[in-house]
């Protein structure tokens, strides 16, 4: 039996881990078993390359540098966790994938989603998500949240125009991936998930 694999987009802030927990919950009362994960990160090696990318004192880090190294945590976590997940027939929860890394760096650096996308289609082994789940959350809003709580990472406190520019990157990159799905992440947590909820089928 093959799985499912969902991933959460948004944002620095947008509710994905709170909608994650909701959604494994959701699987796990009808008899399904859940994995999550999270970009970059989720092996032993994919966290040793998400401390690098996210050290705030790594300012001199290249954009491209930047790039490359997202790819190669998201290689190692589908080679060594989802590939073996999703085959054992498992609900696979992910907060990020590849559409982060074609905002963020594609946009939002501005090396351009084509050079980033041909780079992830090698690191993801043509994995796709089942279901895409955008949590449409005014960056402003989202990174005051995120900041309040513990600070933030290196990405985390580039300037807003940063951010602004990722937030646009997602609203334009969901009409060219039609598996992204727009939901209205400023309402609250239970309104956000009985929509959500409506998109879980296995």
């Amino acid at each position: 039996m093959e799985g499912r694999f969902i991933v959460l987009e948004g944002s620095d802030g947008s509710g994905k881990s709170t909608m994650a927990d909701k959604i494994g919950k959701y699987f796990s009362e009808k008899g399904h078993a859940i994995e999550f994960t999270r970009e970059p990160g989720g092996t032993q090696i994919s966290e040793k390359i998400r401390e690098l990318i996210l050290d705030r004192d790594n300012t001199e880090m290249d954009y491209r540098t930047e790039a490359l190294l997202y790819a190669a945590s998201r290689a190692q976590l589908i080679s060594e966790k989802i590939i073996p997940w999703l085959k054992a027939g498992k609900v696979v929860i992910s907060e990020r994938y590849v559409y982060s890394s074609l905002v963020y760096q594609g946009l939002g650096r501005g090396l351009g989603i084509d050079e980033v996308k041909k780079i992830n289609d090698f690191a993801t082994a043509g994995i796709k998500p089942d279901l895409v789940i955008f949590l449409d959350v005014d960056p402003e809003k989202a990174l005051k949240r995120k900041l309040s709580i513990d600070g933030g990472d290196r990405l985390e406190n580039e300037d807003i125009s940063f951010h602004r520019s990722v937030y646009e990157g997602y609203k334009e990159l969901s009409s060219y991936f039609p598996e992204i799905i727009t939901i209205d992440g400023e309402r609250t947590i239970d309104e956000i998930f009985e929509e959500i909820k409506g998109l879980l089928t296995i």
